[in-house]
């Protein structure tokens, strides 16, 4: 299956449970071959795949947690490094029966045929190109290069480097919110209450297509991606002596004292 790391696990010898033809896609409802596994490390759960390997392979991302195999972010916020056209070529959204099997028909002519690889692989070669500082190659046969040399750095930036296991933690146990559980310590599940978020309502169709995902517009209110941040640059002040000192890259964990420490400016 096409599983990201934070989905397969801290376990390298992680063994799974193949059932061919077990359950439909939750993209294009036809049946596709299950895995079900159970990643390990503290407090993990059973995970499975949801959705078949062409909507992966079209979309480029996790059979089961729908994010980017490559950069392990969410596909609103991964498209926004695509052009218009390379966008075109993986993101139609059927709206009816029918229409979904044309779409799926396409995406496996697409997906045999190259065109979904030779999309993902000048990203690729874009996104190295503007880490080294030499000019983004574009592709001439299809014109898949990327939205702007902007978009393509905030994107590898933001990236993320190492896996999120607390994603695989055991689901909230229903029976622990009433005060009904009786199983104590020995639960396989979480006995904590459960906080009514966006996420709580998301669907899995909005997350694969980009749409309507609180996670991909967390990301992009924080780090400003994809945004115009012209009219967010101040004017300079008149006065010359006015100096301001810019850090970039501070996340959640830096502190302020850290920048006025003396020793840490030298």
């Amino acid at each position: 299956p096409m599983v990201c790391e934070t989905c397969l696990g801290p376990n390298p010898y992680v063994r799974m449970m193949r059932e061919p033809h077990g359950k439909e896609c939750k993209v294009c409802s036809r049946p596709f071959t299950v895995f079900r596994w159970k990643p390990g490390g503290a407090d993990s759960r059973y995970k499975k795949t949801e959705v078949c390997q062409t909507c992966a392979r079209v979309k480029n991302v996790c059979q089961t947690c729908l994010f980017d195999l490559q950069f392990g972010l969410p596909v609103a916020v991964r498209d926004k490094a695509l052009s218009a056209q390379a966008r075109g070529l993986t993101s139609a959204v059927p709206v009816s029966a029918p229409n979904r099997e044309y779409v799926a028909s396409l995406n496996d002519a697409k997906v045999a045929g190259g065109k979904i690889d030779e999309v993902y692989a000048n990203r690729t070669l874009q996104i190295a190109a503007s880490s080294s500082g030499s000019k983004p190659p574009v592709s001439t046969s299809t014109g898949s290069g990327v939205a702007s040399d902007t978009n393509v750095a905030c994107l590898a930036r933001i990236s993320r480097k190492d896996p999120y296991y607390a994603r695989n933690r055991s689901q909230l146990c229903s029976f622990f919110a009433k005060g009904q559980c009786r199983r104590g310590m020995y639960c396989p599940y979480r006995h904590e209450m459960q906080e009514k978020t966006e996420l709580s309502e998301q669907k899995l169709q909005d997350r694969y297509y980009g749409t309507n995902d609180p996670v991909a517009d967390k990301i992009m209110k924080k780090t400003g991606f994809g945004q115009n941040r012209t009219a967010a640059v101040p004017t300079p002040p008149s006065d010359s002596a006015i100096k301001t000192l810019f850090v970039n890259g501070a996340d959640g964990a830096f502190r302020s004292g850290e920048a006025e420490d003396e020793q840490e400016l030298r």
